[in-house]
């Protein structure tokens, strides 16, 4: 079972908001045993995403799924393009004009401008499926020449609400019923180069890597491998398994797909224990990524954001003369700053990240790129530098990464005797 996705929107296009829809789109697809095997971006011209979608439905796919373009402006023009590319023409549909209706916010303008704005967004192809707008732009599904097509809004949190409600609707929920999910296991290495994974599966069947679909992703240090199992490839999918854990050793983290943040999560809890952070060139990303998930107040303390070296000697006890002897960005401030958390907050584990994350600030002996994570906690002080370059946005989410592992290593130590 194949899908494919349309997106629409110029300002998606241009690079001025993050495109996220695709993504959601496919993993809860791939979640139900449809795979999305291609995904296109256009503009908000009528004649490109007519031409875009016509082509996908032509494409030997099943479901099709459109995001964005059904707002209230001149250049919403999606449901228009769905319509020309099926053939089908429009029709104001009562259902969706009385939702829209309930949930327009109220406008300065004529009760003319309120109807067509209203009546622009209840505009649905005939014979579609109207699906309820958890905003103001009512979806819709239709099936043409055999193959479903879901139209959905642009803004994520609305895309979201309306395929949970959609995919228990017809036609979609037919295809969905015919999908064959199959098991997927996902392996989470760290500080592992592609390069020594390849040899650590050296030898490994090669028809059956292909059956099994291997991929490998990497991204902050960390390389993602997913294994798609059918019940006859279980034999072989242990065999590869077994393969990566003797070819990369500890660096094997994560069997069940449970990333850094959910490992650390469970070995806090497990341990009835807490942990802060202190941060400057991160600025509260690791803080924000340790309170990403449900139930984390049950072992997050709290944070420092200490970017001024001023503030990293006031809330964080840093010593002024270590800052002076090594400089803010050291082994040394970075060890100071995770004790002073630690001391400050009262956790049973401290993280301090601090860095030079560019674009500037670099010197020779510091260049962009360098920072110092550190640890404290029951089993005493722990540190790791990084010294690659990069972008900004990738030296901070970098680090943040290192951090976590560096507490998940100290976690999984055992108890001190």
């Amino acid at each position: 079972m194949r899908a494919a996705v349309l997106i629409t929107g110029d300002e998606v296009l241009r690079g001025r908001i993050q495109e996220r829809n695709a993504g959601h789109l496919a993993r809860d697809l791939g979640s139900r045993g449809v795979e999305v095997s291609r995904w296109e971006m256009v503009s908000d011209d009528l004649p490109d995403i007519a031409d875009a979608l016509a082509r996908l439905i032509a494409s030997g796919v099943d479901l099709v799924c459109v995001s964005g373009g059904l707002g209230p402006t001149h250049d919403d023009v999606t449901m228009e393009a769905v319509a020309r590319a099926t053939g089908r023409a429009l029709h104001l549909d009562r259902e969706a004009l009385a939702l829209v209706a309930s949930r327009v916010i109220r406008i300065d303008a004529s009760e003319e401008v309120r109807r067509r704005v209203q009546e622009k967004q209840a505009t649905l192809p005939v014979g579609s499926v109207m699906l309820p707008p958890p905003g103001t732009a009512p979806g819709c599904l239709l099936e043409h020449d055999g193959v479903v097509v879901a139209v959905l809004p642009g803004p994520p949190w609305e895309l979201a609400r309306m395929w949970a409600d959609a995919v228990g609707r017809e036609p979609l929920a037919g295809v969905l019923a015919r999908a064959a999910v199959a098991d997927e296991r996902v392996l989470r290495l760290y500080a592992v180069p592609e390069s020594q994974l390849i040899a650590a599966v050296d030898g490994f069947d090669p028809a059956a890597w292909e059956r099994l679909r291997v991929g490998i992703c990497a991204r902050e240090g960390e390389l993602e491998v997913t294994v798609r199992v059918d019940p006859a490839d279980r034999d072989a999918a242990d065999a590869l398994e077994e393969m990566i854990a003797a070819g990369v050793g500890d660096a094997l983290f994560s069997r069940d797909g449970a990333t850094v943040d959910e490992v650390v999560a469970r070995r806090l809890v497990a341990a009835g224990q807490t942990v802060a952070v202190a941060e400057s060139c991160t600025g509260g990303g690791l803080g924000a990524r340790l309170t990403a998930r449900p139930g984390s107040s049950a072992y997050v303390r709290g944070g420092v954001i200490a970017y001024a070296d001023d503030v990293k000697s006031a809330l964080l006890g840093v010593d002024p003369a270590i800052i002076r002897a090594h400089g803010a960005v050291s082994a040394e401030c970075a060890a100071a700053m995770a004790a002073g958390a630690r001391e400050r907050l009262g956790s049973d584990w401290a993280l301090s990240v601090t860095g030079v994350a560019g674009p500037g600030g670099g010197t020779d002996d510091k260049p962009v790129g360098t920072v110092h994570v550190g640890l404290a906690g029951p089993v005493g002080a722990r540190h790791v530098a990084l010294g690659r370059g990069g972008s900004r946005e990738a030296i901070r989410s970098r680090s943040v990464a290192a951090a976590l592992h560096l507490l998940r290593r100290a976690l999984e130590e055992p108890p001190a005797v």
